[in-house]
């Protein structure tokens, strides 16, 4: 439930858009080709950003290397995903992950990576897929470091964020969209379903959806505590109804496995594997899913979850390649602070998947200035994920602190970190945002807000930069 800190950042960005189109000749008699779509999708000074899609149009491959050669020993690789990254001089390769090693004819991976530039055109000359040469014109960059263009992608069209965005994914430290746009979203975090699922119906979500304008709805799901481990099915069942509840309303769905006591995820492990299989399998065809793996590991090391998450993500990978995936941190998902660390030992030695971010929570009473220059720091390093904060103490309860929730939410906005206020409840806490006996009527407005309430529907209401 409680505690932490965050980070996220952004590496300055003008979007280009120039996408750049080669194809394979054929070769031998398994009449192999490919085809490459190299598109710059940011560019700033020192720095870029490209998305890669690589298309098979040969016969199936499993087992892929890409690659290709910059045209300044300079320009290198900074972070990549989608794909195993490596560079070697100017040399860059792209192997196929465990979900996109293997290719069918017709398949394609979307891949992509920041890298850093010493001012030359960062478009590389050719690539090869396995070897073969894929030949073809590219088209130059027209654009100087720093200076604004548009893109020439166009996003997806509606007037809900799922509709606005689609398909989510991770593209260097950012949340970006189907489109390829770094975006914010903001929402709410249930309260635990064994105690609190009357606060979860049509009009509740109605309000938050179209009164609130909330983008996202966190479904926190205990393990313990009267949680998943007394009925896994109906748990299970519940979170799957709201997954879809959230979909029909156009906001994205975080499926929380919130495990707080005992802190260490892999106590866990299994009934991990058993859920988040049942879960990924059913919303496999959906565009709103985000998992959230570990809430807030506790007494244990980095290491140790570490390990928890890279046994967890392929079983999730396994139905569902495509939706992120938001890893627990250390000291209560604090980035370590909590436990006495940073950001540093996550930097030095992340989780070995791509399409991942990493769980930062605060509660505003609690966690502040040293906290705040953790996220700051950290975020030109890691995609992070705000999945709970609270406005109040780290318990839950005391007095709302204004100044200091409004600081971490400006924060927040700056970074683009995306962000679900603990809790759409009526508990009888000050961090709950509905006073309590509300979920006992039908009526879900301003007037039935807490302070908290009143100031968090205050800024997620605000238009969305999408």
């Amino acid at each position: 439930m409680k505690r932490s800190i965050a980070a996220l950042a952004t590496a300055g960005a003008t979007v280009l858009g120039s996408t750049f189109l080669l194809l394979m000749p054929a070769a031998s008699a398994a009449a192999q080709g490919c085809r490459v779509d190299y598109t710059i999708t940011n560019q700033w000074q020192g720095g870029f950003q490209a998305g890669v899609k690589v298309t098979n149009l040969g016969d199936p491959i499993t087992g892929w290397s890409l690659q290709f050669t910059f045209p300044d020993s300079g320009q290198r690789v900074a972070q990549g995903w989608n794909a195993t990254w490596s560079q070697s001089g100017a040399t860059a390769t792209a192997a196929g992950a465990d979900w996109n090693r293997t290719l069918a004819t017709g398949a394609a991976a979307d891949l992509g990576f920041t890298g850093t530039t010493t001012g030359a055109n960062p478009v590389p000359a050719s690539f090869t897929l396995n070897g073969v040469t894929c030949t073809g014109s590219t088209g130059p960059v027209t654009t100087t470091p720093g200076t604004p263009t548009t893109t020439t992608t166009t996003p997806p069209s509606g007037s809900t964020p799922l509709a606005a965005n689609g398909q989510l994914h991770v593209c260097g430290v950012h949340l970006c969209n189907e489109a390829g746009r770094a975006i914010q979203l903001r929402g709410m975090s249930t309260h635990g379903l064994q105690w609190f699922d009357s606060c979860y119906n049509d009009r509740s979500l109605d309000a938050l959806a179209n009164d609130w304008h909330a983008d996202l709805l966190r479904i926190a799901m205990y393990v313990q505590e009267k949680g998943y481990e007394t009925n896994p099915a109906w748990f299970t069942d519940r979170v799957n109804s709201l997954v879809g509840e959230a979909e029909e309303r156009g906001m994205y769905a975080v499926i929380d496995f919130h495990t707080l006591t005992p802190g260490d995820p892999n106590y866990n492990l299994d009934r991990a594997k058993t859920f988040f299989a049942a879960v990924a399998a059913r919303n496999a065809a959906r565009k709103n899913v985000v998992y959230e793996i570990a809430n807030e590991p506790n007494g244990v090391s980095w290491a140790g979850i570490k390990s928890y998450a890279e046994q967890v993500i392929p079983v999730i990978r396994t139905a569902d390649p495509d939706a992120v995936v938001i890893v627990g941190t250390r000291g209560w998902s604090s980035l370590g602070v909590s436990d006495g660390s940073d950001e540093t030992e996550i930097v030095n030695n992340p989780v070995n998947a791509a399409n991942i971010m990493y769980t930062f929570h605060f509660y505003a009473a609690s966690h502040k200035d040293n906290y705040r220059a953790t996220v700051s720091r950290a975020a030109a390093k890691l995609p992070l994920f705000v999945t709970e904060f609270g406005t109040v103490t780290a318990t839950g309860g005391g007095t709302l602190d204004q100044a200091s929730t409004t600081t971490w939410l400006d924060l927040l906005d700056q970074l683009k970190i995306s962000y679900a206020n603990w809790t759409y409840s009526d508990a009888d806490e000050s961090s709950a945002a509905l006073r309590p006996g509300t979920c006992a009527g039908t009526d879900y407005g301003t007037g039935t807000l807490t302070a908290s309430g009143a100031l968090v529907r205050s800024r997620i209401s605000t238009p969305d930069n999408f």
